[in-house]
């Protein structure tokens, strides 16, 4: 039903959050995609696990569901968030409240309609419309017993506050400012990549590369590189075709990234393009570039959640390292070269949740998704995100 409906969805997604259609698609199909792994995996997943029986005549370890949970999500990615905490919780046998973004309503409630369309027993899912100042209560009713949040740090650390008040599970997916760490390569074709990645979903996803470093040998010809892709990139309605970037989620939200950009300037960082709003009605915004950042500007430091690429210099590989994990965030990373074996070897140096060689960001039903430090901690997706919130019982037979 969500590839049958993945043009429908993507008109919701467009009007209510601003994007683009072709990406509203895409991100169906992988909603699609996350349901059918865990259908197609449901027997390997929730067959018990064997252990030594340790002087027993048997021993081994079920998997058994929690019970009711709450899932509080974000509005960037109005369907995936939910799928990917829905999907293995049902086949688990949990049963879910599920409060969307305030202004991702009509998708949400759409998404219910399918899930009874499929056949889900009525109250098995349940979608809450309620405001942010109800998440606390509901986390204390004795009947919830387990929290899943994606969103701001500050939102994280309310849930998980009440959360711990109440002994009560919690897995946190927050913010990251993902470093993208060039050695080598088609320095086109990488710079290309960097641009189109940052810009995606018009810069508003917590695995970004934020943050792009690059040789100062070949930083002018990469940075050159990353503006004429950026330049490049059509700004308009989420509806028309050929848009690759829509408006943001809210004036608010554009406001607050210019700010970002403008503070950056006026603490010595260079503005390469863009950064600035665009004249008509509306969250628009011109995609920045930023080079010339330093660890004392507020820009090192902060994630920003729109369309604002920052490049970096540097001299050597351990400088780049040092750079890339000199942050309170731990999402994900990517290193960039033709020698994977080099590559990888720096990558397992990264601080994060999530390393990849000649790829950023790449989400799949079965890869974990998750973060440390300020990202978060606990995983979904994969085998990871399904025992999350399952009473894994140990089950012990003797004589």
């Amino acid at each position: 039903l969500l590839a049958q409906h993945a043009d429908e969805l993507a008109d919701i997604a467009a009007e209510e959050m601003g994007k683009p259609l072709a990406q509203g698609v895409g991100e169906a199909q992988l909603c699609s995609q996350i349901f059918r792994y865990y259908a197609d995996n449901a027997q390997q997943l929730l067959a018990d696990d064997a252990l030594p029986a340790h002087g027993a005549n048997s021993t081994r370890v079920e998997k058994e569901p929690l019970g009711v949970l709450l899932g509080v999500m974000p509005w960037n990615y109005p369907y995936y968030q939910l799928a990917r905490f829905i999907a293995p919780n049902l086949l688990l046998g949990n049963t879910l409240l599920l409060k969307p973004a305030s202004i991702c309503a009509a998708s949400a409630l759409r998404l219910e309609e399918l899930l009874t369309e499929a056949g889900l027993p009525e109250g098995v899912y349940q979608t809450l419309l309620v405001g942010s100042d109800r998440i606390d209560g509901i986390i204390a009713d004795p009947r919830v017993q387990g929290v899943s949040l994606t969103g701001s740090e500050g939102a994280g650390a309310s849930v998980a506050a009440a959360a711990g008040q109440h002994l009560k599970k919690a897995v946190l997916e927050l913010g990251g400012s993902d470093p993208f760490i060039v050695l080598g390569g088609d320095l086109d074709a990488v710079a290309a990549t960097a641009a189109k990645a940052r810009l995606s979903n018009a810069g508003q996803a917590c695995n970004s590369p934020k943050r792009i470093f690059v040789p100062s040998t070949m930083f002018d010809d990469f940075v050159n590189g990353v503006v004429a892709t950026v330049e490049g990139m059509k700004v308009g309605n989420p509806d028309d075709e050929g848009t690759d970037i829509g408006p943001l989620s809210s004036v608010e939200a554009r406001d607050d990234a210019i700010a970002q950009v403008e503070r950056a300037v006026e603490q010595g960082a260079t503005l390469r393009t863009g950064g600035t709003a665009l004249e008509q009605d509306g969250a628009w915004m011109a995609p920045a570039v930023l080079t010339g950042v330093t660890r004392e500007m507020d820009a090192f430091k902060e994630e920003i959640f729109g369309p604002v690429a920052v490049v970096y210099s540097y001299d050597s590989i351990d400088e780049a390292v040092e750079l890339a994990n000199d942050s309170s965030f731990g999402l994900s990373g990517s290193v960039w070269v033709k020698d994977v074996e080099k590559a990888e070897e720096i990558a397992r140096r990264l601080e994060v949740g999530m390393t990849y060689v000649n790829e950023h960001g790449t989400t799949k039903a079965g890869l974990p998704f998750g973060g440390v430090r300020r990202s978060g901690y606990g995983r979904e997706l994969g085998r990871c995100g399904f025992t999350e919130f399952a009473n894994t019982k140990l089950v012990r037979v003797a004589s």
